[in-house]
């Protein structure tokens, strides 16, 4: 930028502030695994997980963060965590409540189990990364501005806002989970869903075979 404003040559200018120690190294970027160009859907339960991040206005208590980690198969939602602790937590959070719902406890996965999601300062963070690892999972990242690689994650949070959040005028953090968490129970047990016959989430035939 400043050669571009001094209309010198790039190179020289950037020796000198090596030199003079004023140019900041840029950090370098470790491999991120992307995500092949294929929908994020699945033919078996927990082959594939996704997650994302969303805001949700609260009222007195502001704004605050929306993770959900969904399954690619049955498209049903294993956890979910509205948080005004930051979305670092929030998201580490939805993960492992995710976890003792389909595991039973907290603890590393035993079979190949891949989670999907985009390249959010949050999903890439050091901290985010190392707790997906030590639990066992394998990250995958979409490819930038490709937001149908995680599409279905997509389209949980327009059916959650156009259904749900947007009918309701929030007054407090609580009463934004009492009514998401009644809804996403109406989601994974009752609403059919047009990709699966008609069925909702936790009929899906994967998992009453």
């Amino acid at each position: 930028r400043l050669a571009c404003v001094l209309g010198e040559n790039r190179k020289p200018i950037q020796r000198i502030l090596q030199l003079k120690g004023w140019q900041v190294r840029k950090r370098p970027q470790g491999f991120r695994p992307r995500a092949r160009r294929l929908p994020s859907v699945t033919s078996r339960p927990d082959e594939r997980w996704a997650t994302d991040l969303t805001h949700v206005w609260c009222g007195k208590d502001r704004r605050a963060s929306l993770a959900v980690i969904i399954d690619c198969c049955t498209r049903e939602i294993l956890g979910w965590r509205l948080s005004d602790n930051g979305s670092s937590k929030t998201a580490e959070a939805a993960l492992e409540e995710a976890l003792v719902y389909r595991l039973g406890a907290l603890g590393r996965v035993q079979q190949p189990l891949a989670l999907r999601s985009d390249n959010g300062l949050v999903f890439s963070s050091r901290h985010y990364t190392g707790t997906v690892k030590a639990y066992g999972l394998t990250q995958e990242f979409t490819t930038p501005y490709t937001p149908e690689q995680n599409g279905l994650v997509e389209r949980f949070f327009r059916s959650l806002k156009e259904e749900c959040i947007w009918l309701h005028r929030f007054e407090s953090l609580g009463q934004a989970r009492v009514v998401i968490n009644r809804w996403i129970r109406y989601y994974n047990e009752e609403r059919p869903h047009q990709s699966l016959d008609y069925v909702a989430p936790r009929a899906h035939p994967a998992l009453t075979a």
